[in-house]
């Protein structure tokens, strides 16, 4: 496996932007909210990445005031030539098509840097039950572990 190991008390979470958009948005501003709460209090390990990081400054700054407490304690993984390849063999397989090759990095990031999950409100192209074991399949097959994919909601802890 090219991933390493991890502390396995604390979950390695790749967050992509749409978990912090999701704080504005009726429907989702609970749970994004809960699960930036919970990843304030130490219950996850936030990974980003510059692909989040510049979908962040097209953002209304209501979205980058709550959580900019977050993504400065988030480890902020680098655009590697190994996440390149892995998002080129997600599109090659025709998992999402070049348009959306952003979200196949999102994916392909999260998968290079050890992630266990990635956590994103985004149902087309990532959160998608006909593309989780794609994606997955095309790790397997590129010598990376399987990795989960979540909507926030699935991921907060009960009350």
């Amino acid at each position: 496996m090219k991933t390493k190991k991890t502390n396995l008390s604390i979950v390695r979470a790749y967050v992509d932007t749409s978990v912090f958009g999701g704080v504005l948005d009726a429907e989702f501003s609970r749970a994004s909210g809960r699960f930036l709460d919970m990843a304030r209090a130490g219950g996850f390990a936030v990974v980003i990445s510059p692909v989040v990081t510049d979908e962040l400054r097209a953002a209304p700054p209501q979205v980058r005031g709550a959580c900019d407490d977050v993504l400065a304690s988030a480890l902020s993984v680098a655009i590697s030539e190994a996440a390149l390849e892995l998002r080129d063999a997600y599109v090659k397989a025709g998992i999402v098509s070049a348009r959306w090759s952003a979200d196949a990095l999102h994916v392909a990031l999260a998968s290079v840097a050890g992630c266990s999950i990635i956590v994103s409100w985004n149902f087309k192209h990532i959160v998608n039950f006909r593309k989780v074991p794609l994606y997955n399949a095309i790790n397997r097959t590129q010598g990376y572990a399987e990795i989960g994919i979540y909507t926030p909601q699935e991921v907060v802890e009960d009350e």
